[in-house]
């Protein structure tokens, strides 16, 4: 930014990265598809569905591969491992036929007969493209995709492994913890504004696909006139039309965004419970240092402080929750 204002070059007020490689539609799909909603997450999820190289993973919580099955599921993904007999069938099959293939669990070593599937070792013949497998030549569908999983924190692999894949580390941060707790937290606590921001987001998404329509709709009647313009009534009516419209979505979008800014504010002040929290599971990451046997799992500790929360909740409402249980009944 301070490029940008040195050298006077137009940007936006936000100039923000994810404006660019995602929307709040996909990024609410892949929360509903069980993505982490903090803001490393969704970077990630924007780096894997931007690459053109496919993925390697990095994610000893196991939330990254979470993402991938539920979001491949409608698309047949193939789930196999580097020991399985028939991985090598179960992934010549996929390049043909167009299913994507996740294989999980990696550990520093990588077959070498997957190398040119992963360094994308493109062979162009015409307008068909060929992958050499072994002394398999297989053409190449353009839906198949491939992630490579592991669950190791810090793997060492060969620099050319790093270089012909997107490195993607899903590592849970402090920070990225404690969004995490904090979505979890105000969904428990605030329903309302959860409910609130989930309306508020589809909202506008609603708002840029009508602009956008417009947009598109101008261009298109722009470019099938004939003669003068000026002549045209109908297509100067419908260009005051689409110019009412945009200044009233415009206004709409500001509210919105208002509205936005006043929920996040409200959330902020479950912030240091979320705070806690995190601090609380680093805390008992470090424990195996005493000895191995204090390991902890991330979806575990969720768990808890699911239950935890839970538990506050009964012993300061008491009577709210009898009445949600008779309700219920």
């Amino acid at each position: 930014m301070k490029f940008f204002t040195q050298h006077k070059i137009p940007v936006s007020e936000s100039c923000n990265p994810l404006d660019i490689l995602t929307t709040e539609a996909k990024t609410a799909g892949w929360c509903n598809d069980k993505l982490p909603s903090d803001r490393v997450s969704i970077e990630n999820g924007s780096i894997l569905t931007n690459s053109e190289r496919y993925t390697l993973m990095i994610d000893p919580q196991l939330q990254g591969i979470t993402w991938i099955k539920q979001r491949e599921s409608t698309n047949n993904l193939q789930v196999t491992r580097l020991s399985n007999p028939k991985m090598i069938k179960t992934l010549e099959f996929s390049i043909e036929g167009g299913q994507p293939v996740l294989i999980e669990n990696l550990m520093n070593s990588i077959d070498a007969v997957i190398q040119p599937v992963y360094a994308r070792a493109i062979i162009k013949r015409g307008k068909s493209k060929y992958i050499k497998m072994g002394d398999k030549e297989l053409s190449l569908h353009p839906q198949f995709n491939l992630y490579l999983h592991t669950k190791l924190s810090n793997p060492h692999y060969p620099p050319e492994i790093q270089a012909e894949c997107t490195l993607i580390n899903f590592t849970v941060t402090e920070a990225g913890l404690e969004d995490q707790i904090l979505s979890l937290v105000v969904k428990k606590e605030r329903p309302d504004l959860a409910a609130q921001r989930e309306e508020l987001i589809q909202t506008q998404n609603r708002f840029k696909i009508q602009l956008s329509d417009l947009e598109a709709d101008l261009l298109k009647r722009l470019a099938e006139q004939k003669g003068d313009i000026l002549d045209d009534i109908d297509l100067i009516e419908n260009l005051e039309k689409s110019k009412a419209v945009s200044e009233e979505v415009k206004e709409k979008v500001k509210i919105a965004k208002e509205t936005e800014i006043s929920i996040v504010e409200a959330s902020e002040t479950y912030r240091p419970a979320a705070n806690r929290g995190a601090l609380v599971f680093f805390m008992m990451n470090e424990l195996y240092k005493i000895h191995s046997f204090y390991r902890f799992s991330l979806d575990s500790f969720v768990i808890v402080v699911n239950r935890a929360i839970d538990i506050v909740a009964e012993r300061l409402n008491p009577k709210k929750t009898e009445a949600n249980e008779e309700e219920g009944e």
